[in-house]
Formats: structure tokens, C-alpha cells, sequence
């Protein structure tokens, strides 16, 4: 062994030795874990994504994986030869697009993650489930309404996105099942649920996500992004926020586009009984163990 392969090893044994005040910080808590983006597109990413929510597992973590779809959305609706309408930048969801979107989400995406996760943790027998909203009354939704106002009316008008839903009722039942099961089980779960009719819904995962870790007492909620979190007025990484910080936030535009509702999600997860969300770079391998297990943190943190 040469002695820079031998240093390598001790510089590892370091590591691991300083990471332990943080493991056991996280020791058989829930941390509910929102994977989206580019990250999501990448397979080589995505695999090193599943192997370190196996090593969340093995290190007595409870990851609870909510994914989103976007893009693969879109892609298979243009295949598929649906045309997506769009209101003030929102997806309108009719039928058509439903059956889609579902085929994608709670099929080909919600499967490939658990699969990943399943072969990941072949060696200790960790196991991926996959699953969406409809799975044992998880998710009752509710149809979102929005409405918008015309630049030259003070009248709103009620819009119509068809079939987008939020959710009503989450019943953990299930999760909390596969979390205390004798085996190690990592539930993964795509953004679809049912209203009390049985009518199928889409929803922003990362609102499913946010009232999930609020049911679930998560220790932590992990949003991993395309940015390394919430940039000041000098583009520099603001590392923690109040959730009073993160209003004023999204009030003086420090936080534009997709982070406010982002931030949006963070605040109403924390209100609901989340210690604390971290908004952070899904692309960048390993993120959420230095956020976890480091001192250092990789993201913005949003807390009470």
C-alpha cells in the first residue's frame, strides 16, 4: 500500500469518526426526502442518489423518497401527440393528460427509483417500494383552484386547471408500516392521489412532500433543487432563514421563479411540525450527506 492510498484511508476513518454527534442526532428519525430536477434525468446521478438514501437507511435513518416529473411529463405528452395548454404558466390537466401523467409518475419513474434503491441495497437486502397516492388512502386531494385577474380589471376569474390537486388527508398508515417493519423497506412515492369520489389527481410533489414530512413529525425535510439554495442580493448562499427571513424573502424579491414556492413549501412544512427544511443542490453527488452528517451543510435551511 502505498502511503497516499494509506493516508486516504485515515483521512476516511476521520470522517466517519467526526460524523458521529450527527448520526446518532438522526438515529431512527424520519427525513423526508423531495427528488426532482435534472438530478432526476441523469442515470449516473440518480444511481449515486439511491445508493446514499441506502446509506441513510444502514445508518438508522427512516428516508422517505416523494419524486416529481416534470420534464418526463412533458416529453411523453409531446410522444404521445397531447397537446398541454397553459394558464399564467401552469399545466391545465384534462383527462388525457392525466392518464399520461400517471403512466409516467406512478409508472415508469415511481418503479425505476425503487428499482435503483432495491439494487443499491442488494448486498444488506434494503428494498425500494414504490408507490403513489392512491396506495391505502395515502393521499386524499381536494381540486386546487386558482384564480387571475386581467392587467386592465380589478375582477379575478376563477381558472380552471382541471385535474391538479393538493392534498386533504394524508394517512400514514402505510408508511409508517414499511418504516417500522422489521426489514428495511424505503418507500417511494409518486405525487398522484384520488378526491373522496375515486377521481384520479395530479399534485405538485413538492407540496406532496411538504404535507408528508408535516404528517410523518419528520426530523428533517430534504427539497434537492437545480440551485444550491436561496441566493442573496450578492448571489452568494444564504445558509439558514427564519421562516419570518424566508417571507420577507419572497416579499422584497430576494427569492424569484421557482424558489418562492419552494420557500413557499418550506414555511408551511415547518408550521406543520417539520423541525426543519433544507432546500439544496440535487445535482451535486452526496449533497444531503454533507448536509446531514457534516458541519458544514449544503443548502438554505428554513426553520421556525
Amino acid at each position: 500500500m502505498s502511503g497516499e492510498t494509506e493516508e486516504q484511508g485515515w483521512a476516511t476513518a476521520k470522517t466517519l469518526a467526526e460524523s458521529l454527534p450527527y448520526i446518532q442526532v438522526y438515529d431512527r428519525e424520519t427525513v423526508v426526502i423531495k427528488y426532482g430536477g435534472h438530478a432526476m434525468g441523469e442515470e449516473s446521478v440518480a444511481k449515486l442518489f439511491a445508493a446514499d438514501v441506502v446509506l441513510l437507511k444502514m445508518l438508522g435513518v427512516h428516508p422517505v423518497v416523494v419524486h416529481g416529473g416534470g420534464p418526463q411529463i412533458s416529453a411523453w405528452l409531446e410522444k404521445a401527440g397531447v397537446k398541454s395548454t397553459f394558464i399564467d404558466g401552469l399545466r391545465v390537466t384534462d383527462q388525457a393528460t392525466m392518464e399520461v401523467a400517471e403512466m409516467v409518475l406512478s409508472g415508469a419513474i415511481n418503479k425505476e427509483i425503487a428499482s435503483w434503491i432495491t439494487q443499491a441495497g442488494a448486498e444488506a437486502d434494503v428494498r425500494g417500494v414504490g408507490l403513489s397516492g392512491k396506495d391505502a388512502k395515502l393521499i386524499t386531494v381536494e381540486k386546487v383552484t386558482r384564480t387571475t385577474r386581467a392587467t386592465d380589471s380589478v375582477e379575478e376569474k376563477i381558472v380552471d386547471l382541471g385535474f391538479v390537486g393538493e392534498p386533504k388527508i394524508i394517512d400514514t398508515t402505510l408508511i409508517e408500516a414499511l418504516i417500522k417493519a422489521d426489514h428495511d423497506y424505503i418507500p417511494v412515492i409518486a405525487p398522484i392521489g384520488v378526491d373522496d369520489n375515486g377521481q384520479t389527481y395530479n399534485i405538485n410533489a413538492d407540496t406532496v412532500a411538504g404535507a408528508l414530512a408535516g404528517a410523518l413529525g419528520a426530523k428533517r425535510m430534504l427539497l434537492l433543487t437545480d440551485v444550491s439554495g436561496v441566493l442573496d442580493a450578492n448571489k452568494d448562499r444564504i445558509a439558514q432563514m427564519t421562516i419570518a427571513e424566508a417571507r420577507k424573502a419572497i416579499a422584497e424579491r430576494v427569492a424569484t421563479g421557482g424558489m418562492i414556492p419552494k420557500l413557499e413549501t418550506a414555511i408551511a412544512a415547518v408550521e406543520s411540525g417539520v423541525e426543519a427544511v433544507v432546500i439544496l443542490d440535487g445535482r451535486r453527488p452526496h449533497a444531503m450527506l454533507v448536509e446531514l452528517f457534516t458541519e458544514h451543510g449544503s443548502g438554505t435551511m428554513v426553520k421556525p
